[in-house]
């Protein structure tokens, strides 16, 4: 008995201390803009988040607000607290985020911060609902072997939980749980601002962000400002507080009316399937495949109807996509290997469930590529649409993606730096094409090294234009509440305010770069000393002038210095956070082969959401924030010497 009420007390003691420390998950100071201390502005933002946090202990658990002084400026915010915590907790949670954002992030002028329990945020202007995209993902992961089980699973389960929250009247907040294996359980948890009109979409973009930034993780989290989204295979909410709405017993009115229903779906769905069987057919005889006349691109789909493969010689040539023919698995779905008749090989790429890549970003990838002419881009031979199938055949790469050989310990010693230097100049020129010598102006959006495919010679051939946008005329940028791509690539502007350049693409090349030069992901943080990210990693060396301290182990024997100099300069120029300050993808092009172009100074880098790690040893499996840093640089190159700042 003893032991009972000592357990007991130990229990109700973790439960409350759980409950007066909210965890804190990540946040963000998006608009760079800043008010001067002790100032009206400071005066009326502590107002502000009084308000909310008098607020907080309310039911509701959501609260917004817009502060108008008689002394501007105006601050407008919410906070929105988990749908499963109590009023008490709630109220702990935003006053511990409206402490803490003012902290990290002092003096600005535009703030989120997230933690398990809620979300904070203020502006002194309009609140983007999109904007900023924070995807999370766990660091362990499913087996491959699993991995197509799973995701289904896993598409079926949030597909569910997204409509039943968005669906939900008051609280726009759901929870779901589906056995895995019979000792796993995966639970998931979608919840949407009460008074937001297109919670829909706002699910929508967050499942689709997830093949991206959490392909086999075993547990993921996307946070956006008007929803957010999570799966985990441990109850990460309090489910004693979660509990299904119970049914209404009909009325007797309802009992007839649901008869009468009962009687008359049936024959009005057997008659409409009869007609609507009838016409298919009938058009499908007189052209089989006529299904696109023009997407949201402007291109003429009909244009590319000749490429239009059958399912039935997909299937033959993939052998049913059999898993001995799997080569890979990209952002949107898995690439089988496969044979045609003539004895052609062919890489195809089919789309899975989960990526939730729609007719228009599959005829846009089928549109782009069809239309692209160029040794370092993937050749498109053709495509497949029919039923529920999305499919696109590329031309065979033997050697796969940069990343197979780049982050493996084994076989990056294959790359020697005379290959990296080609495949860089490679991308360059590939990048080139796409930006200024094709006969479509097209933003990539997604350039990382799994995107950067080798062939038999080494020759890089960029890929995967599911993301790609089309530049119209002289338009030179582009404004997106829906942010996709690769957390890590993106630049700062693109990932914090959904504007994307031909810069947004020089961006991700100097992150590309980097890896290249250094042998590391940028997302491996436990491998960089003294650094949050690739980029910091970069410029601490720099600035201590050991450049050559980034260089691959594997490449130490034989490397060209002034080669490798000029290509850690050139990346640092194309992550500066200002757009303008990048070098366009022509300018790339001549740096590479010309020694006689100056370039300028680097200057410091500046921080844009960087990720913070947890402590590896005592957190294993805790999920860390995915976002990335930014970089301001240039150099001189005349003489080598000389190109560091004093």
């Amino acid at each position: 008995m003893s032991i009972f009420f000592i357990l007991l007390f130990l229990s109700i003691f973790l439960t409350f201390t759980s409950e007066a420390a909210p965890i804190y998950r990540t946040h963000a100071c998006t608009n760079g803009s800043f008010f001067e201390p002790n100032s009206t502005f400071q005066a009326n933002l502590n107002v502000f988040l009084s308000f909310l946090t008098s607020n907080a202990s309310l039911p509701d658990g959501y609260y917004r607000t817009t502060v108008s002084p008689s002394t501007p400026p105006t601050i407008t915010g919410l906070f929105l607290c988990r749908g499963d915590v109590t009023p008490a907790v709630c109220q702990s949670c935003v006053a511990a985020a409206s402490t803490e954002i003012t902290r990290r992030c002092p003096n600005q002028t535009e703030s989120i911060i997230w933690y398990d329990e809620c979300m904070l945020r203020y502006s002194n202007g309009n609140l983007n609902p999109m904007v900023p995209y924070v995807p999370m993902g766990n660091t362990n992961t499913i087996p491959s072997s699993e991995w197509g089980r799973f995701e289904d699973l896993l598409a079926n389960m949030l597909n569910g939980v997204t409509q039943k929250a968005n669906t939900q009247m008051g609280k726009r907040f759901a929870t779901a749980e589906m056995n895995f294996t019979s000792s796993e359980t995966v639970y998931s948890l979608a919840q949407c601002i009460p008074d937001s009109s297109d919670c829909n979409s706002c699910f929508s973009s967050a499942i689709a962000t997830l093949p991206n930034c959490c392909n086999r993780s075993k547990g993921a989290t996307i946070l956006v400002p008007s929803c957010n989204l999570r799966y985990e295979f441990y109850p990460f909410y309090n489910i004693a507080h979660v509990s299904s709405e119970p049914l209404v017993p009909p009325t007797s009115g309802s009992r007839n009316i649901s008869m009468i229903v009962a009687i008359v779906v049936p024959v009005v769905v057997v008659f409409s399937l009869f007609v609507v069987g009838c016409c298919f057919l009938r058009k499908r005889a007189s052209k089989k495949y006529n299904t696109f006349t023009q997407d949201s691109t402007g291109i003429d789909m009909s244009e590319i109807e000749s490429l239009q493969f059958e399912l039935a010689t997909i299937e033959a040539a993939t052998k049913k996509f059999s898993d001995e023919n799997k080569i890979g698995q990209g952002g949107f779905g898995v690439v089988y290997k496969g044979l045609l008749p003539n004895g052609q090989e062919i890489a195809v790429k089919r789309l899975s469930v989960t990526s939730l890549q729609g007719a228009s970003e599959f005829t846009n990838e089928a549109a782009l590529v069809a239309k692209l002419q160029h040794r370092n881009l993937v050749r498109l031979l053709g495509f497949c649409l029919e039923g529920q199938e999305k499919i696109l055949i590329y031309e065979y790469i033997p050697n796969k993606s940069l990343d197979n050989f780049l982050f493996d310990p084994e076989r990056k010693r294959i790359l020697d730096w005379s290959k990296r230097y080609k495949i860089i100049a490679g991308v360059a020129r590939g990048m080139l094409y796409l930006h200024e010598d094709s006969q479509l102006r097209i933003i990539h959006r997604d350039l990382k090294a799994s995107n950067v495919l080798l062939d038999a010679n080494m020759i890089p051939r960029i890929s995967d234009f599911g993301m790609a946008k089309i530049f119209q005329g002289d338009q030179t940028q582009v404004n997106t509440r829906r942010i996709v791509g690769t957390y890590g690539y993106m630049s700062p502007e693109y990932a914090m305010h959904g504007q994307f350049s031909v810069k947004s693409d020089v961006f991700s090349f100097g992150v590309l770069l980097l890896e290249i030069i250094t042998g590391k992901k940028n997302t491996d943080l436990y491998q960089l000393p003294q650094a949050n990210d690739l980029l910091i990693y970069a410029w601490n060396n720099w600035t201590q002038k050991t450049p050559l301290e980034l260089l691959d182990p594997t490449l130490r024997g034989s490397y060209s210095r002034n080669e490798v100099i000029r290509c850690i300069h050139i990346a640092l120029l194309c992550v500066q956070e200002n757009p303008s300050d990048r070098p366009s993808v022509a300018n790339i092009v001549l740096m590479l082969n010309s020694y006689s172009v100056t370039l300028s100074l680097p200057r410091k880098p500046a921080s844009f959401m960087r990720r913070r790690t947890p402590n590896r040893q005592n957190n294993k499996g805790v999920d860390s924030n995915k976002s990335t840093g930014s970089i301001l640089c240039s150099t001189n190159e005349e003489p080598i010497t000389e190109v560091y700042p004093r």
